[in-house]
């Protein structure tokens, strides 16, 4: 076995978990050093809460996240204001960890749209009215969220998806499924989205 003092993390955690296949205490001080390592040797090697590792899992937004769901299986609340500076992981701790609406996180989820809708789709589970603005500013998340969301017409989002081809042609086909008279000159701007409209329509 190679000098303990010049492994990495990663070398100690798998040596720990492939030949060892326990705790290996004397390598734990190198595993703690690295969020990563540190949250796999918890998962598959402790198996449990290792409070030692803590300090270090939770500066990564990431890591913090797993951490939370996979070992704590619950909310993390020191690790919190870090896991909120990703919002990718901040949208994945309310719907995994927390299983419902985060307040403290939705002003900034609004920025990102796509996880603003993501946000409305699955953890609101119906129309965000205070995200709306926001969604409506782009053709693409308005149709997915009038799609996905509101499940149908969406008057105030129309707008903005008649400025594109292909969303307003998706709008016509799946969510108006007919005809869009007062998108059709948008839709025309592309041979290809158009085509398929006059096929259709």
């Amino acid at each position: 076995m190679q000098d303990l003092e010049k492994m990495t993390p990663e070398a100690a955690y798998k040596h720990a978990r492939d030949v060892i296949k326990d705790r290996w205490p004397e390598a734990e001080k190198i595993i703690k050093t690295d969020p990563e390592w540190a949250y796999w040797y918890a998962v598959n090697v402790n198996k449990s809460r290792w409070p030692e590792a803590e300090k270090i899992i939770k500066i990564d937004s990431y890591w913090a996240y797993l951490y939370a769901h996979n070992v704590i299986k619950g909310r993390w609340g020191e690790a919190e204001v870090t896991i909120m500076n990703d919002l990718e992981c901040a949208y994945w701790y309310a719907l995994y960890v927390i299983k419902g609406r985060w307040p403290k996180i939705e002003v900034l989820i609004m920025s990102d749209l796509k996880l603003a809708y993501r946000y409305g789709r699955d953890i609101i589970k119906g129309r965000w009215l205070e995200a709306e603005a926001a969604i409506m500013s782009d053709p693409k998340w308005a149709y997915w969220y009038a799609h996905d969301v509101i499940k149908g017409r969406w008057a105030e989002g129309e707008a903005v998806i008649l400025t594109s081809p292909e969303w307003a042609y998706q709008y016509a086909y799946d969510v108006i499924e007919g005809r869009w008279p007062e998108a059709e000159e948008t839709i025309k701007t592309d041979p290809c989205f158009f085509k398929m409209y006059q096929k259709i329509f």
